[in-house]
């Protein structure tokens, strides 16, 4: 048995002047996440995290105003079997943050000591422990 393709996606790392870190979950799951979402064929990471982001949250920014952070991948949350494989963004942001689309819910965490909320793989084994590394 062939093992699936990862699923290639941009996501981004959300912060506020505060420190906290945005996640989000969307309808019909329960993890928490980046938001952010799967890279069109011929899309640049950055690009596909901008549409991704005014889609889900409203939120319109450029992929010059992005930080690349890096390459990680962990299991899909919401696809069993399966790997996201992920370019990581980072941007600072106090902009009006709106759930759209496929958002239910939109939930601010300190990174340092996240709500006890169900993550996905990516943003628990990763995500946060990069963002509360201490400066």
């Amino acid at each position: 048995m062939t093992k699936p393709a990862p699923i290639r996606i941009a996501a981004a790392i959300l912060t506020r002047r505060d420190t906290t870190m945005l996640v989000v979950r969307k309808r019909g799951t329960h993890a928490f996440m980046q938001p952010g979402g799967k890279i069109e064929p011929g899309e640049e990471p950055a690009v596909a995290l901008c549409r991704e982001l005014a889609e889900e949250l409203g939120l319109t920014v450029t992929p010059d105003e992005l930080f690349h952070v890096g390459r990680f991948d962990a299991p899909a949350a919401n696809e069993p079997g399966h790997v996201v494989d992920a370019e990581v963004f980072s941007l600072r942001t106090d902009a009006s943050i709106e759930p759209r689309a496929e958002i239910d819910e939109a939930v601010w965490i300190d990174p340092a000591s996240p709500a006890d909320l169900h993550y996905a793989p990516l943003t628990r084994d990763h995500l946060i422990r990069l963002v509360a590394k201490p400066a």
